[in-house]
């Protein structure tokens, strides 16, 4: 990747990202309320949804916590990952829940694709959502696969690389020459970000997501009788 490219999708483009974020979501949250969610479609199938979101959502939290603490935590992870039992660990435990999530996010599509109900509510923006986040979660662990040891290069390399964005300072010297699968994965999480207020993404502004955890619910439906009418 060029020395322009670079400075254009790590330096400028994160900025664009949360400032379409930020605005989109204020702009949202105003004028269509009653949208602020998942738009959830447990309603109209609810076995596939259970098999399909809820190992996305545990696989995405889990994983996306450990960015959180690599990030805020740099130090701590490296401490960590100096003894070599407890980096495999960690690693390991990575690549499990990505598989998770992975497997989740197949389950949603499939069940998008094949549920006749489902497949007539979902829109061209869900499935622009979807290839994205297949496209994340694919190369993320193609990353864990073969650029290992991933959470040390993250807390030696990203993170002050994040916290430079943060400063308003930008320093593209800690990521211009990590490979450019890395770098991909990095631009598409800021297309997820700056896509998040105009999809069902939004929901996560709104969490926790009681349904990871909650009974069953059972949905009837009821009309009234109008005789001569089937």
């Amino acid at each position: 990747m060029s020395a322009a490219a670079n400075q254009l999708l790590l330096v400028v483009f994160p900025y664009v990202a949360m400032l379409i974020f930020f605005l989109g979501t204020i702009y949202r949250y105003r004028n269509a309320p009653f949208t602020y969610s998942s738009l959830s479609s447990q309603f109209l199938e609810n076995q596939q949804h259970f098999w399909s979101l809820v190992p996305f959502h545990y696989g995405i939290v889990t994983v996306l916590a450990g960015h959180v603490v690599a990030f805020l935590l740099p130090r701590h992870i490296l401490a960590w990952n100096s003894v070599p039992l407890r980096l495999y660990v960690l690693e390991i435990s990575a690549l499990i829940f990505g598989l998770l999530t992975l497997t989740g996010l197949i389950g949603s599509v499939i069940r998008r694709l094949t549920v006749p109900k489902i497949k007539i509510v979902t829109t061209s923006l869900d499935w622009h959502v979807f290839l994205l986040l297949l496209f994340q979660v694919v190369s993320g662990l193609y990353v864990a696969v073969f650029h290992p040891w991933g959470s040390s290069w993250f807390s030696a390399a990203l993170s002050p690389y994040l916290w430079s964005l943060v400063k308003f300072s930008p320093d593209i010297n800690f990521v211009a020459m990590l490979p450019i699968m890395v770098k991909l994965h990095i631009i598409s999480a800021y297309t997820l970000i700056a896509m998040a207020p105009f999809t069902r993404l939004v929901h996560i502004l709104v969490m926790p997501n009681p349904y990871l955890w909650r009974k069953p619910q059972v949905v009837r439906w009821y009309r009234r009788f109008v005789p001569g009418v089937s």
